[in-house]
Formats: C-alpha cells, structure tokens, sequence
C-alpha cells in the first residue's frame, strides 16, 4: 500500500511535461493573433483595392 501511496505522490509532482505545455499553448496563442492579424489586413487591402480601382474607374470614365 505504501507503494501505491509513493508512486501516486510521485505521479502528481512530476512536472517532466510541463514545459511542452506551455510552449504549446504559447505557440497556439501566438497562431491565433496572427491569424486574427492576417484577416483584418487581408479586409483592409481588399478595401483599398476596391477603393483604387472605384477611383481609378471614375478618373476614366470623366476623361472621356
């Protein structure tokens, strides 16, 4: 019975795979900001896109 009591102590202060958890979890918190990050830049070019090409459409169509 002792044993058992020893190597559950030792099972739950056992902090070998903790690093790998944090940095996993730091890895995913960094992925979702740039991921967040990527989208609302993507929106903002594809609306400055948008408004070029609007801009450019109407230049046009005045010269003419």
């Amino acid at each position: 019975m002792k044993r058992m009591v020893a190597l559950l102590n030792n099972f739950t202060q056992d902090e070998q795979g903790q690093d790998l958890v944090e940095y996993a979890l730091i890895v995913a918190a960094v992925a979702l900001a740039l991921i967040t990050v990527v989208n609302n830049l993507a929106a903002g070019i594809a609306s400055l896109y948008t408004s070029i090409t609007t801009d450019l459409t109407s230049i046009g169509a005045t010269q003419q």
